[in-house]
């Protein structure tokens, strides 16, 4: 039986927080009858949103399921949940029904077909509050006290209270846009497992020479496979891009093992992994052809027949002296394990994601705190973390969707409020 509808609207349900996982979850409640309220402490919703989508909304990614599940490391069962109720092709149909078609790029991660995230999120926030969703943005989330909940506004502090509290208050990771990690503090206050932050997604530092950083800043390095051995003496390698920086290396390459290189550094730094500059050709074919006579040829016209030009050229001349340079042998073994030393990893401001956060240990199969009845927690504020490539939208927005239909299941057990 479906609830009156004055009964649903009269319901007092706040989401504290309005990046992608608060506002999926405003999306289930209104879609079921319900008009949540949603605060944010910023004046206008999903700021990390809009700037995950600057280089192009990347939404989720094509891969197999079983495959895409894998990607949040160790917190997978906890995952698993939001996963299955909202999948890769959950997200291409949430989209669409936005009026936003996608489409898979060569890579496989998945992409509005204008790769706009500002369209999109109008679109969204339009239906919202054409739905009776409400937002009370200004409203900086400070303290909670039994029934009482407390928000800084431009004009003082507020006192609200609320039957059922979905709280998306994020991590700790591009703080001028709203995640600050503040709330961990009152969290903390009510005796709830809390892991430190950690960065996730971010660039690593490299001791680049001053000219080399000079020319090559914010050149790709394309075509090129990491490998190193992760904690536990497993081999990571994966093909891709990377991107050399002011400071060092960042990227999708980079992001893709920056949980296990952020490990191995906290366990001993630096770091060396190594890149193999040319993966299509072996070792001995490299030295064949660096072997033949060059005659007249300057070693950099020698090096451009070869394919060996540009940023890869400097990145030898980084690790070897300039009488070694003619060495073929030496020159070979080096292109295909060139060392890239990494001193240490960039700070949680700039990264893209966080690690740790909220334990899943204080949270039920709902997502709700076992301590506290109706109040839930969803998406980055939780202790997990995961690669780049569409898989932090999709995991962030599935929690969203399941804290909200658990709170659906738990409102059809009950005979009045929480």
């Amino acid at each position: 039986m479906s609830p009156d509808v004055s009964d649903t609207l009269s319901f007092k349900i706040a989401i504290i927080g309005a990046g992608p996982a608060g506002l999926m979850a405003a999306q289930v409640l209104s879609d079921a009858g319900y008009a949540p309220t949603v605060f944010d402490a910023k004046p206008s919703a999903g700021r990390k949103f809009l700037q995950a989508g600057r280089g192009g909304l990347n939404l989720t990614h094509s891969e197999n399921f079983s495959l895409f599940a894998s990607r949040y490391f160790e917190a997978q069962p906890f995952l698993q949940p939001a996963l299955e109720i909202f999948s890769p092709d959950d997200m291409r149909s949430w989209a669409q029904s936005l009026g936003f078609e996608t489409y898979v790029g060569s890579s496989g991660k998945v992409y509005p077909v204008d790769k706009k995230a500002a369209p999109l999120l109008r679109a969204w926030l339009h239906q919202l509050k054409a739905n009776h969703t409400q937002f009370k943005m200004k409203h900086r989330f400070v303290g909670w006290s039994k029934d009482v909940w407390q928000f800084q506004t431009p004009d003082s502090i507020k006192d609200y209270s609320f039957d059922a509290v979905i709280l998306a208050l994020g991590g700790a990771s591009w703080p001028h846009l709203g995640s600050t990690g503040f709330w961990t503090t009152i969290l903390k206050d009510k005796g709830l497992n809390i892991s430190p932050f950690k960065p996730a997604n971010m660039g690593f530092n490299v001791s680049w020479s001053a000219v080399f950083k000079e020319k090559f800043s914010g050149t790709p390095l394309k075509n090129v496979e990491l490998s190193f051995r992760d904690i536990n003496g497993n081999l990571q390698s994966k093909l891709g891009e990377l991107l050399v920086s002011e400071y060092g290396v960042e990227g999708s390459l980079i992001y893709t093992y920056s949980k296990f290189m952020r490990e191995k550094i906290e366990q001993k730094s630096p770091l060396t992994v190594y890149l193999d500059l040319f993966p299509h050709r072996t070792q001995s074919k490299l030295k064949q052809q660096l072997s033949a006579p060059r005659g007249k040829q300057s070693l950099s016209a020698f090096w451009k027949r070869l394919g060996l030009t540009g940023v890869k050229t400097s990145l030898l001349r980084e690790v070897l002296a300039k009488e070694h340079l003619c060495e073929p042998e030496l020159l070979a073994k080096t292109l295909k394990k060139f060392p890239l030393t990494l001193d240490s990893f960039r700070p949680i401001e700039e990264a893209i994601s966080t690690a740790g956060g909220l334990g899943f240990e204080n949270l039920d199969k709902l997502l709700m705190l076992k301590d506290f009845p109706g109040v839930f927690c969803v998406g980055e504020m939780l202790d997990w973390e995961a690669p780049t490539g569409g898989y932090l939208l999709t995991g962030v927005m599935g929690q969203g969707k399941q804290a909200a239909e658990g709170l659906l299941k738990l409102l059809q057990t009950k005979n009045r409020p929480l």
